[in-house]
């Protein structure tokens, strides 16, 4: 394909701001030595082993491996310089012993979601959304938040390849990388986080606060009911202590279909809330949790407590915080613990990213006179007395194109190179 020197200079100017775009950060150290961290996190599938490698590692020792980006893990340290991983490790002189406080979930088998399917970005229209808690990546369809796309839409998915990610929503709209499939039942201006049933079961405040005022759920009244979102539903007659596991329930006599309290008696409900917080100190020990939802009771007593998968007809038991969620968490001395024991849910985490590379963004002759700078300088005069004989000899190369007029094609360049490294085997 012929083209011009201004189309070459503008393709690689091109080249080079994708290039900072993509890859702004400095890859150059490895994070094992900062301990254990929140950073994001990749699997080699060459090297065969459900470890993590942190970004630098990626990119400088297993460049060319075939990899999967986890995204963020909390708590985790890099394996790349370690026992646990063959391959070694370029950003480390000696091996270091294998890491034994890293949690390894099914996401270091190339699986993601309770279906356990893996991910090929090539086939899969959904979104997948990770939890705030276990860090796991769930499909929408099994969030219960749009039915689950046709085989002919979604054909059965591969291993995934390398260096793909999936169609990932965190703190973004879910409705927004659906490869056209209609919206979701929750979209990103409905809530800020996500967390799944199974870390929902095991944090107490979140199993108490799911279906209340700014703690969406997906649920449905029987097995044939249509999927619908609920945020605002207490039991009426519920009690004021923290515990929940009397609290009256009207289920039918399966568990299978679910009866909603009146209008009128939820609106007691809420009268009796708002009496309660006006005369309870805060600073006291008064409970100010909001009355447990009576469908999220029904969920959560159907479900299976040691499975992936939800038995309720209900709904699955997922949660979707709204904005502002960290600030209306009760604080008394029986509901601190359970937030105390999961620290992300008092305050935002900090996600390790590598430090900016100083040389993001600079053309090659730019890169190369920062090189130059920092060679001996008796190696750097022979460096610049090779540059300008190659100059030379290109320029004089090149002179009867422009006398004549002609395109200067690909194949032309490459045929000086040749040329230029022939001449230099030669000499030697």
């Amino acid at each position: 394909m012929a083209c011009s020197l201004n189309d070459l200079i503008n393709s690689q100017n091109q080249l080079v701001q994708e290039a900072a775009l993509v890859l702004p950060h400095e890859f150059s150290r490895c994070t094992y030595n900062l301990g254990p961290i929140r950073q994001a996190v990749h699997l080699c599938l060459t090297c065969a082993v459900p470890r993590g490698i942190c970004s630098s590692c990626s990119i400088a020792c297993h460049t060319d491996h075939e990899q999967i980006e986890l995204f963020p893990k909390r708590h985790f340290r890099c394996d790349c310089p370690t026992t646990a991983i063959p391959h070694t490790c370029t950003l480390h002189k000696s091996l270091r012993e294998e890491n034994t406080t890293n949690k390894y979930d099914h996401n270091f088998r190339g699986v993601f979601c309770r279906c356990a399917r893996p991910y090929d970005p090539e086939t899969e229209p959904e979104t997948m959304i990770q939890c705030l808690s276990c860090e796991d990546w769930f499909h929408e369809s099994c969030l219960n938040l749009r039915e689950r796309p046709r085989p002919d839409a979604c054909p059965e998915p591969g291993p995934m390849p390398a260096s793909e990610s999936p169609d990932v929503q965190d703190d973004a709209g879910s409705d927004m990388t659906s490869n056209g499939l209609p919206p979701p039942l929750i979209s990103a201006e409905d809530y800020d986080v996500f967390v799944c049933y199974e870390c929902v079961t095991k944090i107490d405040t979140l199993r108490r606060y799911a279906g209340t005022k700014g703690v969406i759920m997906v649920v449905r009244n029987d097995e044939s009911g249509s999927w619908r979102t609920v945020d605002d539903d207490v039991l009426p007659a519920a009690s004021w202590n923290h515990t929940s596991d009397d609290l009256p329930l009207e289920v039918d006599g399966s568990g299978s279909t679910f009866r909603r309290h009146s209008s009128s008696a939820q609106t007691q409900g809420e009268e009796r809330e708002a009496k309660r917080r006006k005369i309870c100190d805060p600073s006291s020990s008064c409970c100010l949790a909001p009355p447990a939802s009576s469908i999220a009771k029904a969920i959560f007593e159907c479900n299976s407590q040691d499975s992936r998968m939800s038995s309720s007809p209900l709904g699955a038991g997922d949660v979707f915080l709204t904005e502002g969620w960290r600030e209306r968490w009760c604080r008394c001395d029986q509901c601190s613990p359970s937030l105390q024991a999961h620290p992300y849910l008092l305050e935002e985490e900090q996600t390790y990213e590598p430090p900016e590379d100083p040389d993001s963004g600079l053309s090659l002759e730019e890169l190369g006179m920062r090189a130059l700078a920092r060679i001996p300088r008796d190696r750097a005069i022979d460096g610049i007395h090779a540059f300008n004989d190659m100059r030379d000899g290109l320029m004089e190369y090149l002179r009867p194109f422009a006398q004549e007029g002609k395109v200067v094609e690909a194949a032309d360049v490459n045929r000086f190179f040749e040329r230029l490294l022939e001449s230099r085997q030669s000499r030697n």
